[in-house]
């Protein structure tokens, strides 16, 4: 639910931002927005983020607090959470390495196509339009994360979960290519269909890590994906504007996030631990 604060920003502020620009120049429009951001994250700061857990009631995290009932126990996936090899360095280890990789790439083409979204589909939208179908693509991240987070068994491979929300995200890639770039429909369907799984690329990664790491490690995993993701998709705008602009055809970029992402869904499976055997009776 906290992950959806992110999407639910992109839904309001892209057409916003399209608004403001054509009304007030970009200049204005950047900063407007700048002196909104300062003074409404001041408030939440000092409201929310301001008091400490003792002010509150709440005991240091990891523990209990006093008169509390302790929180649902988490119930394990059906093999036990391995820890990290000692003395071995996380990137030897196969599950972190195909995990941080493959979500990495993955994020590398959401970046990236979301980045030069609004520019494919201004020609068949308008400004307006464009602008609306990206808080489309962040509303269905919203309702593609609350889904998963309400769904997802306990027990279920998530490794493979994330090869089907991958699959999803080509699908919606697929569907905005053979839209053309002229078809409203099947722009609308693309950008529903990518926007299911933009989320859950997000929040999927610390659910694997918790199923696949013992508890001690997670933190650590987690860390280091995160670092390891960032310091990819942050060239992703620029990869694909040079590509686009190599090939003179923005739909050339449709086909580049396919190539990757359907990469990042195998590299994620390739991870799978075995599952254990079971003996002769």
């Amino acid at each position: 639910m906290a992950f959806n604060g992110s999407s639910v920003g992109g839904a309001i502020f892209t057409p916003l931002w399209a608004l403001l620009i054509t009304d007030l120049g970009f200049i204005p429009a950047s900063i407007a927005i700048g002196v909104v951001m300062v003074v409404a994250l001041w408030w939440v700061a000092g409201r929310y983020l301001r008091p400490t857990p003792s002010r509150l009631g709440l005991a240091v995290d990891g523990d209990v607090a006093p008169e509390t009932e302790p929180a649902a126990a988490y119930s394990a996936p059906a093999s036990d959470p391995l820890p990290l090899r000692p003395g071995i360095a996380a990137w030897r280890e196969r599950r972190f390495a195909t995990l941080s990789l493959a979500v990495a790439l993955g994020l590398f083409a959401q970046i990236g196509l979301l980045t030069h979204l609004f520019s494919l589909l201004v020609p068949a939208l308008g400004t307006a339009g464009a602008g609306l179908s990206i808080s489309f693509v962040t509303g269905y991240a919203v309702l593609g994360r609350t889904l998963l987070g309400t769904l997802l068994p306990a027990n279920v491979d998530r490794r493979v979960v994330g090869a089907a929300n991958f699959a999803v995200q080509i699908a919606g890639s697929v569907t905005l290519l053979v839209a053309n770039g002229s078809s409203v429909l099947l722009l609308l369907v693309g950008c529903a269909l990518f926007g299911l799984g933009v989320g859950n690329l997000v929040s999927l990664p610390p659910l694997i890590a918790q199923a696949e790491f013992d508890g001690a490690d997670v933190p650590r995993v987690v860390a280091l994906v995160t670092a390891a993701n960032q310091a990819v998709f942050a060239f992703a705008p620029v990869a694909l504007g040079v590509l686009r602009d190599a090939t003179a055809g923005g739909w050339v970029v449709l086909v580049a996030v396919g190539l990757v992402q359907i990469s990042g869904a195998a590299i994620l499976l390739a991870g799978r631990r075995a599952l254990p055997k079971i003996a002769a009776l």
